[in-house]
């Protein structure tokens, strides 16, 4: 996550909302739920790590799958019945 966090493009909103890096994960690792998938299929040729994600929102019963990955967007907006949006999306639905 960390990799993901410390990217450029978010140095600037991360520092402007005056957030940490260690402060974001601090907060996710408490309120996060930990799920562990039983397996892991093959659903993303291209990307092994996306097919992580999408094991984990099923063993986890998630809600949404949150991501601007193009991967998991090429799948037509849901994986299995859970919906597969971007951050702003996440936060419309989440308003509602």
């Amino acid at each position: 996550m960390l990799d993901v966090l410390s990217r450029e493009k978010f140095a600037a909103r991360l520092t402007q909302a005056g957030l940490t890096l260690q402060g974001i994960v601090v907060e996710l690792r408490r309120l996060a739920y930990l799920a562990a998938p039983q397996e892991v299929p093959r659903v993303i040729e291209h990307d092994a790590d996306d097919d992580q994600v999408l094991a984990c929102a099923l063993a986890g019963r998630a809600d949404l799958i949150v991501s601007g990955d193009k991967h998991l967007h090429r799948l037509g907006g849901q994986y299995q019945g859970i919906p597969i949006v971007t951050a702003a999306q996440a936060v419309q639905h989440i308003r509602t």
